[in-house]
């Protein structure tokens, strides 16, 4: 069993009720962590930091001064209990679907700010505060990405494309600072069920459509993610640089077309 009685983690992208950033930082704390939460919406980050015990801190993840001052809100927390920051997970994302063609300019800058520029920050406040060469420890990072990346889906290319180039930058990392004790990997869930999802979730026959696809069954769940992230934040998981398709094998197989989405939706409807 995993024992992070000692450890300090940071959960970005957990200030929505019931998102997989909750599951993850409520599974983090069962096993022992003390959670730093963080988030753009105070009231839902105080609540959870109320109910497991954690430090609610608001962060804007397309903003590099916010995540920095989030790692030393994180690193004077961990510090007032002798210990250090040891994991760090960043569930942020933002499920933009629009047409090649209908897509906005302001739309993919803050797509890209959001999904790509800000894991590159999260990294940088990571390596300053975590490695072993600046007084870390080193620990566990993990990104949440997707299974789209592998296995695409149409009107889907701003978010897949700013995800696929975040696990560039876990791998990069993951080389270049395992020195440091620093382990780096990404995990990526196919459909799950959480409030980014919600809406389309509504459609009734939408569900159906993307579990004939999955071996095992059903689509995700954010106990699943949260279960992976537990086991790579792990100190015994010897894993860095790699994308955990936790995804219930959807990328041995695919993702529906729109055509048999519609099918199913009309199915479902009648």
């Amino acid at each position: 069993m995993t024992d992070l009685s000692d450890k300090t983690a940071i959960v970005v992208g957990a200030a929505g009720r019931g998102n997989m950033g909750q599951a993850i930082a409520r599974r983090l704390t069962e096993a022992g962590a003390h959670c730093v939460v963080a988030g753009r919406h105070e009231d839902a980050l105080s609540e959870l930091a109320r109910e497991i015990g954690g430090t609610p801190v608001i962060c804007d993840f397309e903003d590099k001064a916010s995540i920095d001052a989030l790692f030393d809100r994180a690193k004077e927390v961990a510090g007032s209990k002798g210990g250090h920051v040891d994991v760090a997970v960043n569930c942020t994302g933002w499920g933009l679907m629009k047409g090649w063609t209908e897509i906005e300019d302001s739309e993919l800058k803050r797509i890209t700010a959001l999904q790509f520029v800000g894991v590159h920050h999260f990294l940088a406040a990571a390596l300053r505060v975590m490695g072993t060469e600046h007084g870390g420890r080193g620990g566990s990072i993990v990104n949440i990405s997707s299974a789209t990346t592998q296995v695409p889906i149409f009107d889907h290319a701003a978010y897949i494309g700013t995800k696929a180039g975040a696990e560039a930058l876990i791998r990069c990392f993951a080389n270049q600072y395992g020195a440091q004790g620093l382990r780096a990997n990404t995990v990526s869930p196919g459909l799950t069920d959480t409030p980014m999802t919600a809406d389309a979730m509504a459609a009734p026959g939408l569900k159906e459509a993307f579990e004939k696809e999955y071996p095992l069954g059903r689509i995700n769940t954010s106990e699943d993610i949260a279960h992976a992230v537990l086991w790579l934040a792990d100190e015994g998981t010897f894993l860095t640089g790699q994308n955990l398709q936790a995804n219930g094998g959807l990328t041995l197989r695919r993702n529906p077309t729109q055509d048999e989405i519609g099918a199913s939706i009309a199915a479902h409807s009648s």
